[in-house]
């Protein structure tokens, strides 16, 4: 895994999570700049994805490589969930679930980081 990489896309995650924090509290609907803001995480994370699967061809990587494939495909699968919920749900909740997924987000890279080093 690429260290700078993965703390780009928690940085950004959390400021797509505050960024739907306040427009959850501003009682509006998710509007384009979230949306795009989403698609560019999830660029990212399939980016961090190829890197940990070319690395695991290669034979790098953990000892235990299901959960580490666990938290990839969990990774890459929240941000369009978040996205088509969000779009889908046109009150002030559709930006709280995205502020769940761009609070969750970092937790799942951070746990990413912690498989491949080999922490338990």
């Amino acid at each position: 895994m690429i260290g700078p990489l993965a703390t780009g896309l928690i940085l950004f995650s959390l400021a797509i999570g505050l960024v739907s924090l306040l427009t959850t509290m501003r009682n509006r609907a998710m509007g384009t700049v979230l949306l795009v803001a989403l698609g560019v995480l999830e660029v990212g994370l399939l980016v961090q994805a190829g890197f940990v699967i070319a690395a695991m061809v290669r034979g790098e990587g953990p000892a235990s490589s299901a959960t580490l494939i666990g938290y990839l495909a969990g990774s890459v699968v929240i941000p369009p969930a978040a996205a088509f919920w969000g779009l889908g749900e046109r009150s002030r909740w559709g930006p709280a679930v995205v502020a769940v997924a761009g609070f969750a987000i970092p937790g799942m890279v951070g746990r990413l980081l912690q498989v491949w080093q080999g922490m338990p």
